[in-house]
């Protein structure tokens, strides 16, 4: 199962996208010049389709839009970038709620990143976690309308149960394009929940968030206090990517990234590091390829078990 660079649509979109993503969960400061390297960066990788979000700035001590304020700022310093950017993001999460996806608030949530962003559209909006208390005729509709608006080019969800889009996706006229759950060598639910099945029989587009599973598979969280340590678990699977990546003379993180991109939905993995030499790194996932017995000798490593 070789990999291919080339960019290819998004689901059944007219959004052309990388078959890698960046992720802006850690996408923090106020240095804009090294905010933009870090951009630049991801593009030189090859990478086109960016993922941002409206809560992105908490988890940084930042106030809630941080990333996409400061991602404007750039695109504000850099104009040409955002032709060059299949520009994502989320909302639907407020804090203290936490989830809102009531139509009054998804108008607000769009129009309020479209403001931070500095731009007139939004190409991919996913609702960030599905709002329990939302009917999904009423949250179509007004997905719809911001859609016909021009406010954001196409629909996404995110952290939805494979119930949870279907019951969206039959009253949204404008089409789900893509889902994005986590998804690594030790998130490996998808696999087995129907979501990847969904995607693929539907024509969605997979963004598998976290694909180094919060670090345990990669360089790890920088932030003080936050580095993750290995369990058994993640050891024999680190073990397994080691050994597989070693022999196209990549690393652990390159090698998640090829393992996840090989499963036939076209799973788009979110690059979270904000170091620009390992957003560099992750181009090395295409220099790997996987036999059926070695792609599922990782999945053994992470279940623990034989499979049946």
């Amino acid at each position: 199962m070789a990999l291919s660079p080339e960019p290819r649509p998004l689901g059944k979109s007219d959004l052309v996208v990388s078959p890698l993503a960046w992720g802006m969960w850690r996408f923090s400061g106020d240095d804009v010049a090294a905010a933009q390297a870090r951009c630049e960066a991801a593009l030189a990788a090859g990478i086109t389709l960016f993922d941002t979000a409206d809560i992105y700035g908490p988890d940084n001590d930042e106030p809630f839009g941080a990333a996409e304020l400061l991602l404007g700022r750039v695109f504000a310093a850099s104009p040409a970038m955002r032709d060059r950017v299949v520009l994502a993001s989320k909302g639907g999460i407020r804090m203290g709620v936490p989830y809102d996806s009531s139509p009054a608030y998804l108008r607000e949530a769009v129009e309020a990143s479209l403001t931070r962003l500095g731009v007139e559209r939004i190409d991919l909006w996913q609702i960030h976690r599905p709002d329990m208390l939302a009917h999904p005729a009423e949250v179509a509709e007004m997905l719809d309308t911001l859609v016909s608006e021009g406010k954001i080019g196409a629909v996404g969800v995110s952290n939805h149960t494979p119930a949870q889009t279907a019951a969206l996706a039959a009253h949204l006229k404008s089409g789900i394009v893509s889902t994005q759950p986590e998804f690594s060598p030790l998130a490996t639910a998808p696999l087995f929940d129907g979501t990847l099945d969904q995607a693929m029989g539907q024509g969605f587009g997979v963004l598998g968030w976290s694909p180094l599973a919060q670090g345990r598979l990669g360089d790890g969280d920088p932030r003080p206090g936050r580095r993750t340590v290995p369990d058994a678990r993640a050891l024999r699977v680190i073990s397994a990517l080691q050994a597989h990546g070693g022999r196209f003379g990549v690393g652990v993180a390159a090698a998640a990234y090829a393992w996840i991109m090989a499963h036939p939905a076209g799973v788009i993995p979110i690059v979270g590091s904000q170091n620009p030499g390992r957003i560099a790194e992750s181009a090395d996932a295409f220099k790997v390829s996987f036999t059926r017995a070695e792609w599922y000798a990782v999945l053994v490593a992470s279940l623990g078990e034989n499979l049946p």
